[in-house]
């Protein structure tokens, strides 16, 4: 046996989550130069990425069996454990020196398949200045006995593990990793969690790191919010998982089914939780039977206490290459300590033992480096796992070319093998299977004394490992992600009607699990990303199902307070009724204003006839109560216009009124105003009714949520969208575009020239322009009252000229600049020239006075006293108001 090679070494011994791996590799970058040993390719080239990002891709190095990444100036090598350069081994063209080594998952010593490989590396690899061992602490002692001057050094979890109990897959929390012990089984928890969940990525050993590395990436975007994997991802792998379920207990070993251990389970169950981040692990089912944890496993895994590891498998790792003879017997030495024990036959034992018995064989392998070169040949691993017997044809085919003629594999049988592979075409296993078989082809290529050109055959390898790996991502992906039904289906007959729908709080809709689309108020929408061949037979199964539940939704809906109703006047859409934020029917015009039709959406057409009649009336009972407080003066004017009590001139005024929404240009009820005596104008300002020089109006109507009724009875009796209303509060706005404009008229706004002014504010500036004449006073557009408001020049001139004053053409000094004349009655066109506010040049028209000269446009530069005009236009003004 070997001497144990004597260094300062440091045995780093926990659980997982500790921070060993971590720590390894910040001592290694401390070094000049270091090695460290994985078990796993694709734990090897996370490592590596890390490395490369903090010394440079020049400086580092990756050695797996399928990959070799070995730059001229590289000091930094990351290794799996059978790829370690210490000596001895089948490696060559590597430097052997390093000043710090470190060996990773120790504790795999006792794996009956690859012990013997990590048992070796802890005995043998040192590092000229520091060695670290890293493992779980139940190696403590047999570390402590056979590397006599290690010192051992605990490291606690940063968080805690805690166990949360068995859960059934629909149940499981988000960021889980379930972790199942077969291919067949990763699939089959992996489409279920595509039904139940939408999706899952998949991580399993036999993956290449590139197809790894995209669904793990799926799941750390949060693409997919579970990871279904084999025991690989216990071995260090980082991932971002919150809980770890168990789909088995049990596992092949290679040899027969088994329990797991309680360090294996522990090993497996501390992916959960990351660096302070506490995590979860349970069973995936029922809390009873044989794949659920015993109390005694729990304790044991939440407390990180482990039966200790007895032995280690052991086989010599620097045998006797001299004769075949030699080199069997050596392989086959049992181990002297007791702590040891001897490796069951590895695959590339049984290999060499059936070869040496091959007549070919034992003519060609003699002397060191032929039997060295047969033994490397044997080490080709058996990525397909096809058994000792079928695989070792292979190395007998790759030998004959290795020990004749210039000893090289023939490149054009070469690169047949590759091109055998080279179809991206097929299932899952499918691409598995090819992938398996490129990586025995990799492997090779990246023996270099076994090609010709091997960096040419490195790369064409490379690049079909490559094409294969997107290949399967991308397979994986459609049937584990993106498939929603096609499976779903398939298992109950094609029967929409059989499968189980569910409304989740946020109004999602699920089929067996399967998100199909959303549930707003009584409308289903199907989820866009639907497939267009499955959405009617997901439709179809949710409508069967939704009725009971929208039969629910109507319950609620008719004992709903008022305050959980709203109307919908957004602007462009039709006006409707809303209930908790969802249209539940549209208004339409009806026999009145304030009368509407009150039409259901068509989605609560599923209900039964009684059903609607009860739900059109509980909206009409809360329309009638918006009226009530909204639009009671609306009302009341409806009642006016048909009160026999009220004189036949003032009904028709009232009717003209409320038919207008209650606001009405002045102009519009001239003539009927002409038939009125002072008792009955007098009725209609008991009623509320300003009777303006400009607008005849109620004021409650003005008001913001009048102005919305309002709107939206008008859009509903034209059939039109809402209009866009000016913000509660405003008095004066920009004019903006002619739907802006219509919706500020509704609202009781109207133009002047480049801005809108509030009806209500317009009246009031009129009457105050009437008390400046009466006090002989000047009103500009700078006076205080103007200025406040906001109002420009230009409008403040329109304003005046339309509200009946004209502008004195020689007023004194400080005197009243307006006389008032009276609001002349314009022809047609020229009202719709006023309505719009400006003329052709932007400005105000001039009216002339009745000599016959224009007067001037600026009020400010007019100051004759007006007179007489003003009494008579004050009085005119406050007749017109009662």
């Amino acid at each position: 046996m070997a001497q144990f090679a004597r260094s300062p070494i440091t045995a780093v011994l926990g659980p997982t989550n500790t921070g060993k791996t971590h720590l390894a590799v910040e001592r290694m970058c401390g070094h000049s130069s270091g090695m460290m040993g994985f078990p796993l390719r694709l734990l090897a080239r996370e490592v590596y990425d890390r490395v490369v990002g903090m010394k440079g891709a020049e400086q580092v190095a990756l050695i797996t069996g399928e990959e070799k990444i070995i730059p001229p100036g590289a000091r930094y090598y990351l290794c799996t454990a059978e790829s370690m350069p210490i000596g001895g081994g089948r490696e060559a063209g590597t430097k052997e020196d390093f000043a710090f080594v470190a060996l990773d998952e120790a504790q795999l010593g006792a794996d009956p398949e690859r012990g013997h490989i990590f048992t070796d590396r802890l005995l043998r690899a040192r590092g000229r200045e520091e060695t670290m061992i890293l493992g779980s602490a139940s190696i403590s002692r047999i570390v402590k006995s056979l590397v006599p001057d290690a010192e051992i050094i605990g490291r606690p979890r940063f968080s805690t593990l805690s166990y949360a109990g068995a859960k059934k897959l629909s149940r499981l929390p988000k960021r889980s990793a379930i972790v199942a012990f077969s291919a067949e089984e990763v699939y089959a928890v992996a489409e279920m969690l595509r039904r139940f969940r939408g999706g899952a990525a998949v991580v399993m050993g036999a993956l290449s790191p590139r197809t790894r590395n995209a669904q793990v990436q799926m799941f750390l975007n949060g693409e997919v919010d579970y990871l279904v994997a084999t025991d690989a991802i216990g071995m260090g792998l980082n991932l971002d998982v919150a809980h770890v379920a168990f789909a088995s207990l049990r596992k092949f070993d290679g040899r027969r089914t088994r329990r797991l251990t309680v360090a294996e389970m522990a090993q497996i169950a501390g992916r959960a939780g990351r660096h302070h981040k506490d995590g979860t692990f349970g069973s995936l089912g029922h809390e009873d039977g044989d794949a659920a944890f015993t109390p005694e496993e729990i304790e044991a895994i939440e407390a990180h206490r482990f039966p200790p590891v007895g032995q280690l498998f052991w086989r010599d790792g620097t045998p006797r290459t001299d004769t075949l003879d030699h080199l069997i017997l050596d392989l086959e030495e049992k181990p002297e300590r007791e702590e040891l024990r001897a490796a069951p036959e590895a695959v590339d034992l049984a290999v060499l033992k059936r070869l040496a018995d091959d007549p070919l064989v034992i003519e060609r392998a003699r002397g060191k480096k032929q039997v060295e070169r047969l033994w490397a040949a044997c080490g080709l691993p058996d990525f397909q796992k096809l058994g000792a017997e079928h695989h070792a044809r292979t190395v007998s085919r790759i030998w004959r070319f290795l020990s004749e003629a210039q000893g090289h594999i023939p490149r054009d049988w070469f690169a047949q093998q590759i091109a055998r592979l080279d179809s991206v075409q097929g299932d899952i296993d499918i691409l598995s299977g090819r992938i398996a078989a490129a990586r025995t082809w990799s492997y090779i290529a990246h023996r270099a004394d076994w090609l010709a050109h091997p960096a040419e055959m490195a790369e064409r390898t490379r690049a079909l490992e490559e094409r294969l790996s997107d290949a399967l991502h991308a397979a994986l992906t459609q049937r584990f992600v993106d498939r929603r039904t096609t499976v779903l289906l398939r298992d109950i007959g094609q029967s929409a009607s059989n499968l189980p729908v569910d409304i989740e709080q946020d109004g999602t809709v699920c089929v067996d699990g399967e998100t199909i689309g959303r549930l707003d108020g009584f409308r289903f929408s199907v989820d866009p990303a639907t497939r267009h061949q499955d959405r009617k037979m997901l439709l179809a199964a949710a409508e069967r199902r939704l009725g009971r539940i929208l039969r629910v939704k109507a319950d609620e809906l008719l004992g709903a307070p008022d305050t959980d109703f709203a109307l919908m006047d957004d602007a462009g859409q039709a006006p409707g009724i809303s209930w908790q934020g969802n249209v539940v029917a549209t208004l339409h015009g009806g026999p009145a204003l304030l009368t509407p039709e009150i039409r259901l959406d068509r989605a609560l057409l599923a209900l039964g006839q009684d059903v609607q009649k009860q739900v059109a009336t509980r909206l009409g009972t809360w329309f009638d109560g918006q009226k009530e407080k909204h639009l009671l003066p609306l009302t009341k004017m409806v009642a006016s216009s048909s009160d026999p009590e009220v004189p036949a001139v003032v009904r028709a005024v009232f009717a003209q009124l409320a038919d207008a929404g209650g606001v009405i240009a002045r102009t519009d009820l001239d003539s009927a105003l002409g038939h009125l005596d002072k008792d009955q104008r007098h009725l209609l300002r008991r009623a509320g009714i300003d009777i303006g020089v400009l607008d005849i109006y109620h004021p409650g109507l003005l008001k913001p949520g009048a102005a919305r009724w309002r709107a939206a009875l008008l859009a509903a009796r034209l059939a039109k969208p809402c209009l866009p209303l000016p913000g509660p509060g405003l008095t004066l706005i920009p004019a903006g575009d002619k739907p802006d404009q219509m919706g500020a008229r509704i609202a009781g706004f109207r133009g002047f020239g480049e801005q809108m002014l509030r009806i209500d504010m317009a009246e009031r500036m009129a009457r105050t322009a009437h008390e400046a004449i009466a006090k002989n006073e000047a009103f500009t557009a700078l006076s205080p009252q103007i200025v406040s408001l906001g109002l420009s020049e230009p409008a403040f001139l329109q304003l005046m000229r339309l509200a009946g004053f004209r502008p004195v053409e020689a007023p004194a000094e400080g005197g009243s600049n307006w006389a008032f004349r009276g609001r002349q009655k314009p022809r047609p066109h020229q009202q719709a020239h006023a309505q719009h506010g400006r003329d052709k040049r932007g400005a105000p028209p001039h009216a002339k006075p009745r000599g016959g000269a224009p007067r001037p446009a600026s009020a400010a530069s007019a100051a004759a006293p007006a007179g007489n005009h003003a009494f008579a236009g004050l009085a005119e003004l406050l007749g017109r108001n009662g």
